[in-house]
């Protein structure tokens, strides 16, 4: 290994021991949540929430002090839910709607994301969406509350706090009334982040009346608890991101403020280019002088996964090696795969079924001739009929998720020991049972980081 190559190790090894450190203590994070859909103007501006790593939910109503070994709970305000101002989930579930970190889909299409939130709300939250009087799903917009990272990339921005800062939030929050008075321009959900936030820390957090014409945005909130940071070294800070589960629907867009918002979408600014000019002029002017597009919520981030462990992304030099291993593997003609990508992935899922299996793992049930086979879909139940499904379903599946973990572009969207982990339980598809094995005329792939030891090993 080269010089710089140790030093880079030696770097990202600090990073991970300083952000193990940091998650041993209290912590509220806010999370910056980007926008997805294309329901208008304001929607551009994404969601805000606050992750409390030390208060924890004893129903979505009620806070309690976390116990050793839980993770604590993601606190938010959403408009419709209940006609609470507030509501609080578990970790895992708020990201996944699933309670165990190995039972998150290991790829999801909408029809999987729904069942698994609907699942969920069953289980867990009746007392803020009940079923309809015909045993029905619910509408409105509680199905925010549970899959976040099924729709969307979000940031996380974590700082220390104290035991007795979380018992008097919990002290204020079950005390006070928990009523919506939701209003978008002054009591949305950045507005809430911003509360929690300063409960912790006073005047932390504000919003900014020229770039976002006063209205409290999630991108606002994020830069200032930057800055309040910066001021108050002191204090253990880290960023991270969440990356959207990998899956067939759309993926989320960049977050905005309000004033980046209207100059970034054509259907605004055109026709107020056309009908003033002038005014046009003012807002790309209150645009370059606020630096609004200048903020990258992705710079220097970490990556979270579900074990609550912050990491370095995977590095341009070791996502290049596994895509070319990938190729070699999809391209090798003993293979039933043909390459299949991300795409071809999710119009395979049409005909399928989402379910769970009897221990609680989310499966699909698929219809193979007149029987119907259930295909586990994460990492704790991959091959758990593996006689009775087909070795190129599973080959699929992982296939379109490595894809998509190793595809090019910013935020991040896998960590180095997510990868492994992938890239390991594709080998294990691969090889199948040692007779499989021997039987086979050709070498399975030789794993990348051999491959990158012997590129090491044979450098002068």
């Amino acid at each position: 290994m080269s010089g710089l190559g140790r030093v880079r190790r030696a770097l990202c090894t600090l990073l991970v021991l300083m952000s193990v450190s940091a998650l041993g203590r209290a912590s509220a994070t806010l999370l910056l949540e980007e926008p997805y859909g294309k329901l208008g103007f304001f929607t551009a501006t994404g969601h805000a929430a606050v992750y409390l790593s030390g208060v924890c939910a004893e129903t979505p109503l009620v806070l309690r002090p976390c116990a050793p070994g839980e993770l604590g709970a993601v606190i938010s305000r959403y408009d419709g839910v209940g006609g609470y101002d507030w509501v609080a989930i578990p970790l895992i579930p708020y990201l996944y709607a699933v309670e165990r970190p190995d039972d998150i889909p290991l790829f999801a299409d909408p029809k999987m994301a729904t069942f698994l939130r609907d699942q969920y709300r069953r289980k867990h939250l009746e007392s803020v969406a009940p079923d309809l009087d015909d045993g029905e799903t619910p509408g409105g917009n509680w199905y925010e509350l549970v899959g976040s990272a099924y729709d969307r990339n979000a940031y996380g921005f974590e700082i220390e706090t104290t035991s007795a800062q979380d018992e008097a939030f919990i002290r204020e929050y079950n005390s006070s009334p928990n009523r919506s008075h939701f209003h978008l321009s002054y009591r949305n959900c950045a507005d809430f982040a911003k509360d929690v936030i300063n409960f912790y820390y006073p005047k932390a957090l504000r919003r900014s009346v020229i770039a976002d014409a006063g209205i409290t945005t999630p991108k606002q909130m994020a830069k200032t608890m930057i800055k309040f940071s910066a001021r108050h070294s002191q204090l253990q800070f880290s960023r991270f991101v969440i990356p959207q589960v990998p899956g067939s629907g759309a993926r989320s867009t960049p977050v905005h403020g309000v004033v980046e918002s209207f100059l970034k979408s054509k259907k605004y600014i055109v026709p107020s280019a056309v009908v003033s000019p002038i005014f046009a002029g003012c807002v790309a002017a209150v645009y370059v002088g606020t630096g609004a597009g200048h903020f990258d919520p992705a710079r220097q981030a970490l990556v979270f996964n579900a074990q609550r462990a912050l990491e370095p992304p995977l590095g341009a030099e070791d996502r290049r090696s596994y895509q070319s291993e990938l190729k070699h593997l999809v391209a090798d003609p003993a293979s039933e795969t043909n390459g299949v990508r991300v795409e071809k992935w999710g119009h395979l899922l049409r005909d399928t079924v989402p379910d769970l299996d009897d221990q609680g793992r989310p499966v699909l049930r698929i219809h193979m001739g007149e029987e119907v086979v259930s295909v586990g879909v994460s990492s704790s139940n991959l091959f758990a009929n593996a006689n009775d499904v087909p070795e190129q379903f599973t080959r699929q599946l992982l296939e379109a998720r490595l894809h998509a973990e190793l595809r090019r572009g910013n935020p991040p969207k896998a960590s180095e020991s997510d990868v492994t982990r992938d890239w390991n339980l594709l080998q294990k598809a691969v090889n199948g049972s040692d007779a499989e094995v021997a039987a086979r005329p050709h070498r399975p792939p030789q794993p990348v980081s051999q491959a990158r030891s012997e590129r090491a090993g044979n450098r002068p």
